[in-house]
């Protein structure tokens, strides 16, 4: 038997210190705990990784201060499209829907894709045709409404009309996920995301993307990214970090730290990840101002953190 352990994230490129107030900041800290609480409560009672992640994203997609499910940012034409992703290491079984809106936790969604279709991916429409079939719970659009994402565009509309360059990480940034290692020795990884504030319609980040934002493989490691996608996809770094354990032979912390501070950090690849092996290791390397994450293991020490 194996020692289990779950580590999630809200997104990097977080929040300026000095725009968190104490508020928030317990905000985030609760948001965080209770995905905490529902992987471990999975785990705890001998569950499987994948219904760790599942469970623990869900709460995170409920929590409207991460940017995936009811908290999802908003397109350059005022609509919100969700991506997500999950990935079972035990037979690198994967689902993945980009695209969607309708589904309160578009991780059901993947997961409906991967168990009830023979195909990785569905995008749009014909994702939520799966969604429906499996019975998720949809909302409309007052539920996924949030005045913070509303302004953030607005704001960011302005200043792409005024000529202005922000280069605030947490404007391009903004996912949630988690990776858990169960008593059998089984990983998994579960990623959701609203995308970029003011994305081009149709826009698809690494999320969705197996090897890009989502990976998992008993045999080396689970990984759940968040950052500028662009970057992360062209350099799949989540494959990237196994393809290091397998062939290299380094470690799941060294192999992170080279993609993340190295790889990804020199070629505008703001962000971060989280991942877990077999043996239950953790690792949460990140390479801009913050990354809101949080890890827990068989001893029930729960942790969460937003800064260095």
């Amino acid at each position: 038997m194996s020692t289990f352990s779950l580590a999630v994230h809200g997104g990097a490129g977080t929040i300026l210190r000095e725009n968190l107030t104490p508020e928030l900041e317990a905000g985030y800290h609760a948001g965080l705990r209770a995905a905490l609480d529902a992987g471990h409560k999975v785990l705890s009672s001998g569950g499987s990784a994948l219904d760790a992640v599942t469970a623990a994203v869900c709460v995170l997609e409920d929590e409207p201060l991460f940017n995936a499910g009811r908290g999802a940012v908003f397109t350059s034409d005022d609509k919100q499209e969700m991506d997500a992703a999950v990935m079972d290491g035990a037979r690198r079984a994967a689902g993945a829907v980009g695209g969607i809106f309708g589904p309160r936790n578009p991780i059901r969604a993947a997961r409906a894709v991967m168990e009830r279709t023979d195909h990785v991916m569905l995008i749009g429409p014909n994702a939520l045709e799966v969604a429906r079939a499996t019975d998720l719970p949809f909302g409309d659009p007052d539920y996924f409404f949030t005045q913070t994402r509303w302004d953030a565009l607005q704001s960011t509309l302005k200043m792409r009309a005024e000529g202005i360059e922000d280069n605030d990480p947490a404007r391009r940034h903004g996912t949630v996920g988690a990776v858990a290692c169960d008593m059998q020795g089984t990983v998994a990884a579960a990623t959701s995301t609203g995308g970029m504030t003011a994305k081009l319609p149709g826009r698809i980040g690494d999320t969705p993307m197996i090897g890009a934002g989502t990976f998992a493989d008993n045999a080396t490691c689970a990984v759940s990214a968040t950052g500028h996608g662009e970057v992360f996809i062209r350099f799949t770094a989540a494959a990237e970090i196994a393809a290091r354990m397998r062939h290299a032979g380094q470690t799941l912390e060294d192999a992170a730290a080279q993609v993340v501070m190295h790889d990804l950090a020199q070629n505008d690849g703001s962000g971060g990840v989280i991942a877990v092996d077999a043996g239950g290791n953790i690792t949460m390397p990140f390479n801009c101002e913050g990354m809101y994450r949080g890890r827990v293991t068989e001893s029930g020490a729960f942790e969460t953190f937003i800064y260095r």
